[in-house]
């Protein structure tokens, strides 16, 4: 009866997922953060043609956090689809985003968030990158 019930139930989140795997990933992501003493200042931040996953300030540090959410490894490890043409967007997105807040003097940096969440687990394996690339561009913050 157990084995018949844990088959419904994953065939049931099949047809009816509650929430779309990234915004899950999204939300485990910014609890684990905020376990570490992380401060998430903004969720989804959108500001032309790109999305800020999530802000957040590590001590005095804003932290611009990019969280990749895959249900298994059998496409690479989540945190490789954050590619070189990705991390010039985040860069431009999160100098728009500095600015924006009249934030440009303060420290910042990028940190990837790995979330692994297999169909047939509650909890997904989290891997925190702090730190996971420089700005990237011409001229990196500086513009």
């Amino acid at each position: 009866m157990r084995r018949l019930n844990a088959v419904l139930s994953g065939w049931l989140r099949r047809l009816f997922p509650t929430r779309p795997l990234g915004r899950r990933g999204e939300k485990a992501a910014a609890r684990y953060l905020r376990r570490l003493g992380y401060r998430i200042v903004s969720h989804s931040d959108r500001s032309g043609p790109g999305e800020i996953d999530l802000v957040a300030v590590d001590g005095r540090t804003v932290v611009f956090v990019e969280v990749k959410t895959r249900q298994s490894g059998d496409a690479g490890h989540p945190s490789e689809a954050v590619d070189d043409a990705k991390q010039r967007r985040l860069t431009r997105l999160a100098l728009a985003y500095l600015k924006r807040h009249g934030l440009l003097e303060q420290p910042a940096r990028f940190d990837i968030v790995a979330v692994t969440w297999p169909e047939d687990r509650r909890r997904p394996v989290i891997e925190h990158f702090p730190n996971a690339f420089e700005a990237v561009g011409q001229r990196g913050f500086h513009s």
